[in-house]
């Protein structure tokens, strides 16, 4: 089962405001969800952007791949940097093994 950590689209009619879901990737945008981690809200101003770290962290190790807006909220927030801290993603095979022939 693809997981995927998206947004699903609730208010009136040009009012909207997202709640950050975790769902199976087939699964329509409003339809079936495994977990609400989060909310945003475009129209406030300042825009409201508020995600459950914990759970998000949690989801991005298991495998959960996040759509395009929800990366760019997690970067805006600071939750993709600690993960991409955590897995490693600065050095790579290349990167390592130029350094160790270097000193």
């Amino acid at each position: 089962m693809a997981v995927r950590i998206r947004l699903r689209r609730m208010g009136k009619t040009k009012r909207p405001f997202y709640r950050v879901v975790v769902a199976d990737q087939r699964s329509p945008r409003d339809g079936r969800f495994i977990e609400n981690i989060g909310r945003y809200h475009p129209l406030d101003d300042p825009s409201v952007i508020e995600i459950d770290e914990e759970r998000a962290l949690h989801w991005l190790r298991v495998g959960a791949q996040p759509s395009n807006t929800v990366k760019v909220l997690m970067t805006k927030t600071g939750i993709w940097e600690k993960f991409a801290g955590s897995k490693g993603e600065g050095t790579t095979e290349k990167g390592t093994k130029a350094a160790a022939k270097a000193s």
